[in-house]
């Protein structure tokens, strides 16, 4: 590399080091704690050098910067990512909820890529992939050491081409080939369950998702008494903090949903319920959640359980309690930075910890014994008749069949026997 090269590289990093993304610092301390590491410095731009003289393929001083950068961010935690122009595009694209793909939410965990949730509707979800599988090859490529962003890329593409995973499950690896489409998730979908019991389905939180859900609300009102509400955020992997507060506020009508606390003052920030907004204040409501319920969703699940507002059932949920900030860069690209940690209203960091249910109750297959022999008082001969003149009842009264619910979703069922049973489970 020659010195004009090498001044030049200096000066690119040195000026990305430099730039003023938080508070400027103004006390005479802070300057001296900012002051830049020379010797570190001179160490990449050899490192630089060495690359780009040395390594097996030619690549371009841009190429090799975005690598520095990328590999600099992202080494940080799971979740800081720096972004090229053209990547911030796509996040931007991903975060609005329309975008062509499989439909799944990943993270890196111990640096294994692992779905923390499919979204509902979409290619993964119909194909079967649950949280916890483990991608190990997209195509035929493995994703060992690719950088988040370059494998969203690979799951992403034209609608109607394939892609096929590689998936680690329970030790096996399994094989599944997807057709991408477009992912259109309406975040909300809503629907009775009987006795005047609302269920709420909130797959992941958009930036208009709180609004979906006031008006959801507003259509089953209008159709019904709401007596009880189940709101389901089985694998939500997330999304917009406003809108989880908005959920929230739907509930409570006043004190802390959520808090947010890092080094910067822009870090800290805290978000309360409105009086105004409060439209289903004493309404009994049980919340289901997995371990695909992940950071947002963990947010509203900790908020209503402080606020002792409802019944947490189902399992452990995810435990991503921090918050990233997307900066932008006087060059066009953007760094995605952990910023702060989450923190439920009484205090508690959801942070690689997740929310505990009040009623644990796992996923579960039933099955029921068939044709019991079984015989009640009312067919015994002579039997006393009842007390207070009611109807007597006989085995052929008895339902002995509880329902399609309880076969197809043992958690929902046992959310609603809840709400039927427990009819004074409200806010006070």
């Amino acid at each position: 590399m020659n010195n004009t090269l090498r001044r030049q590289v200096s000066f690119i990093f040195i000026a990305l080091l430099a730039q003023p993304v938080f508070a400027a610092q103004t006390t005479e301390q802070s300057q001296k704690e900012s002051k830049l590491p020379s010797a570190e410095i001179q160490s990449f731009v050899e490192t630089f050098e060495t690359i780009r003289e040395g390594y097996v393929e030619e690549m371009s001083d841009q190429d090799i910067l975005n690598k520095a950068l990328k590999g600099m961010v992202s080494g940080l935690d799971p979740h800081s990512e720096y972004f090229t122009k053209e990547e911030l595009v796509d996040f931007n694209e991903l975060t609005s909820g329309n975008y062509a793909g499989i439909g799944v939410e990943v993270e890196m965990k111990d640096k294994r890529l692992t779905i923390v949730a499919p979204v509902d509707g979409s290619a993964a979800a119909e194909a079967g992939i649950l949280p916890g599988d483990v991608i190990i090859k997209i195509d035929d490529t493995l994703i060992t050491d690719l950088g988040m962003q370059d494998i969203v890329t690979m799951m992403r593409g034209e609608i109607g081409s394939s892609v096929t995973l590689d998936i680690e499950r329970d030790g096996e690896i399994k094989h599944f080939e997807l057709v991408r489409q477009l992912v259109e998730d309406a975040s909300v979908t809503d629907k009775w369950l009987g006795d005047g019991i609302a269920y709420f389905r909130i797959s992941q939180f958009q930036g208009d998702s709180s609004e979906e859900f006031q008006l959801a609300i507003e259509k089953l009102k209008k159709e019904n008494k709401i007596q009880g509400v189940v709101l389901d955020l089985r694998n939500n992997p997330g999304g917009v903090l406003q809108s989880a507060v908005g959920v929230v506020d739907a509930f409570i009508d006043k004190g802390m949903i959520v808090y947010t606390n890092g080094r910067h003052d822009m870090s800290k920030s805290q978000f309360t319920a409105t009086e105004k907004n409060t439209t289903l204040a004493n309404i009994p409501l049980v919340v289901l959640v997995n371990e695909g319920s992940a950071s947002a969703s963990e947010i509203v699940a900790g908020a209503l359980q402080d606020h002792q507002r409802a019944v947490i059932m189902g399992t452990e949920t995810f435990g991503k309690g921090s918050v990233q900030t997307v900066v932008p860069l006087s060059n066009g690209d953007a760094v995605k930075l952990t910023t702060a940690l989450y923190y439920t209203p009484n205090g508690r960091s959801i942070q690689a910890q997740g929310i505990t249910p009040d009623l644990v109750v796992p996923q579960a297959t039933l099955t029921f014994d068939k044709g019991q022999f079984f015989v009640k008082e009312a067919e015994l001969k002579g039997h006393l008749g009842n007390g207070t003149g009611g109807e007597e009842r006989t085995s052929s009264d008895v339902q002995s069949d509880i329902g399609e619910l309880a076969k197809t979703d043992f958690q929902l069922y046992q959310a609603v026997t809840i709400l039927k049973t427990l009819p004074k489970l409200s806010h006070k």
